[in-house]
Order: structure tokens, then sequence, then C-alpha cells
């Protein structure tokens, strides 16, 4: 593969990724009473401990694709 297919494979990777997390994000946001329901019955956990597990979900998916995604796609542009 050539630099600019990686540059290019990243680059993709990291729009899809962030679009995911902005998705979820903003799903616990304005859904958070319906999704919170849900899996407290699933899981049995109680309100606090499902919103600190949404909130250690979503800080470990964005540090992921920060470090795996866009660092190596700003690495690569950097290269070129």
């Amino acid at each position: 593969m050539s630099i600019a297919q990686l540059t290019t494979f990243f680059g993709w990777v990291a729009v899809i990724n962030l679009g995911y997390l902005l998705v979820a994000a903003l799903i616990l946001l304005f859904m958070k009473s319906a999704i919170s329901s849900i899996h407290s019955k699933m899981f049995d956990l109680d309100d606090k401990e499902l919103t600190t597990k949404y909130f250690d979900f979503l800080s470990n998916y964005k540090i992921m694709t920060l470090v795996f995604t866009v660092a190596p796609y700003l690495a690569l542009k950097i290269m070129a």
C-alpha cells in the first residue's frame, strides 16, 4: 500500500469512528431514560452505575479513536 492509500484509509476510518461516537453521545443525551431502562433491566444496574458506565464507554471510545485512527491519519498527512 502507498502512503496515499493508507492516508485515505485512516481518514475514512476516523470519519466512521467519530460519526459513531457522535451518534452514541447524542442517543445517550436525548434518549437516556429509554436506554437506561433497557440496560438496567438487562444488566441489573441502577441509574448511577449506568451513568458511570456510559461515561466510561464514551471516554474510552474517544481515546481509542483518537489514538488509533486520528493520530495515524494526521501523521500520514504530515508525511505526505
